[in-house]
């Protein structure tokens, strides 16, 4: 978890080149374009706190792809400014957005303004009087006011009437049980999945779990065939260590791979990595190194080296067409065969600096495409987890939210949408879970199934605890 920082914005107004009018407490104004050769260019999206602090999104509300290279983003400031780099193009209806952090910060009253590669033509601004909660978006896109929206950088903005259905209790018991021994995992465990009497879970040291029934309705660490610590994992080469977040199998099982979400590589913690790793786990070795690795980052817009893949999990093909789900890369229904071989469904990964998930099709050549972008009306995305039973989709937040879980189906237009939010069980405290495991419809016992969360934080010793949903 990345907690937010408190910042307070240090300006230079004597360098200032502008005088700038003062604005009314809670005003908010978005400034027309200059006439421009590009002024299809629009400030879409700000945002001020939280894990992306200090991020502008641009969107092309036109018909042609433009080219942005060179241009400049600055706030109130003239000082201050951002250089958008060499290649950067917007196709139309595209969004693209920029952490400008290193250059300058966002304050509670400040603007956003955009330029030409010239620095002083200005293109599109939005000023604002208080800090966003959690993003200030235009409703709708690249035309309307700005607002006050869940966060949703590099993708539509949510113009909804709010953050989802009204929040409610737990579909299950409210009291929460200890499912590991003290002490065995310590910090960091984050990723679950239960694969029958298996559940997978991966730490964010780069380390990879094969847990078993212990007997008392939890797990603990197999012992065989090099399992009893873990094991640590590695990039494709045998380089770098995996910081795992998120852990999931296919239709084929783990004895097809066990498929990993990891944000950077541990041993250059300072850059981004947004990966999804594949890992053969049938040896008897000590470490496992990657057979495959589908490298997300350019794809997706850009988060702190921290904030990046928490989750991911795997929805087969079947359920999606089933469903009538459209695919956002064509506009038209899923069709599996455009894609070639692949591994039978669409990985979904959650984003924990933006809230966001992803529906990706992991082509077996490498090659790698976009078919989902989707907000979960919350400010991170912990963990995620597909329900075959009830053909649901589980988002999952962390202490940020409040222990909150969503679940999400393909609605009529053929979309994720979420269709209920739930508070975290009565009887467990406001945990920093990053992982939950959702049991089989097999172990469904008067009316109830088991579900387990993994605690990052270790609290009173203990990564692991078990709870109940509904079947």
């Amino acid at each position: 978890m990345t907690a937010a920082r408190t910042r307070r914005k240090r300006r230079n107004l004597a360098l200032s080149l502008v005088a700038v009018p003062a604005l009314a407490a809670g005003a908010l104004t978005a400034a027309p374009a200059h006439a421009a050769p590009a002024d299809d260019i629009r400030v879409n999206e700000v945002v001020t706190t939280g894990s992306v602090e200090d991020s502008i999104e641009l969107y092309n509300k036109g018909t042609a792809t433009i080219d942005v290279s060179g241009w400049v983003l600055k706030d109130d400031n003239n000082s201050s400014s951002y250089k958008i780099a060499s290649g950067t193009t917007l196709a139309p209806g595209a969004f693209r957005s920029f952490d400008v952090h290193a250059k300058f910060g966002l304050g509670s009253s400040d603007k956003a303004r955009l330029y030409l590669a010239d620095g002083s033509t200005l293109v599109d601004s939005f000023t604002w009087s208080s800090h966003s909660a959690p993003s200030w978006s235009r409703c709708p896109d690249g035309t309307g006011a700005f607002r006050s929206a869940a966060l949703t950088l590099g993708a539509a903005n949510n113009c909804g009437t709010g953050g989802g259905p009204t929040p409610v209790a737990w579909p299950g018991g409210g009291s929460v049980a200890n499912a590991d021994a003290s002490g065995v995992f310590g910090t960091d465990l984050s990723g679950l999945h239960q694969e029958g009497g298996v559940l997978w879970g991966a730490q964010n040291s780069g380390r990879l779990w094969r847990l078993l029934p212990n007997g008392s309705g939890g797990w603990t660490p197999d012992t065989t065939n090099g399992w009893s610590s873990g094991k640590t994992l590695r990039f494709t080469g045998g380089t770098g260590t995996a910081d795992s977040e998120g852990v999931t199998v296919t239709g084929g099982g783990s004895a097809a791979g066990v498929f990993v979400a990891s944000e950077r590589n541990g041993d250059a913690s300072g850059t981004s990595r947004l990966s999804v790793l594949k890992y053969d786990v049938s040896g008897t070795g000590t470490s496992l190194t990657a057979a495959k690795e589908w490298n997300l980052t350019a794809d997706l817009p850009a988060v702190g080296s921290n904030a990046g893949f928490e989750a991911v999990t795997w929805v087969p093909d079947s359920a999606l067409t089933g469903a009538a789900f459209q695919d956002a890369s064509t506009g038209a229904p899923y069709d599996p065969a455009r894609y070639g071989a692949h591994s039978g469904g669409v990985f979904f990964v959650g984003v924990e600096g933006t809230g966001m998930v992803y529906g990706y099709v992991l082509q077996d050549s490498g090659t790698f495409t976009r078919v989902a972008s989707v907000s979960s009306g919350m400010s991170g995305v912990m963990e995620l987890q597909w329900e075959p039973a009830a053909s649901r989709l589980w988002v999952v937040c962390d202490d940020t939210c409040g222990g909150q879980h969503r679940t999400m189906q393909v609605n009529a237009s053929g979309a994720l949408a979420t269709v209920a939010v739930y508070n975290r069980p009565t009887g467990m405290p406001d945990y920093n879970n990053e992982g939950f495991a959702v049991a089989g419809s097999d172990a469904c016992v008067g009316g109830s199934k088991p579900v387990y969360w993994a605690d990052d934080a270790n609290d009173g010793g203990h990564a692991l605890r078990k709870g109940t949903i509904t079947c």
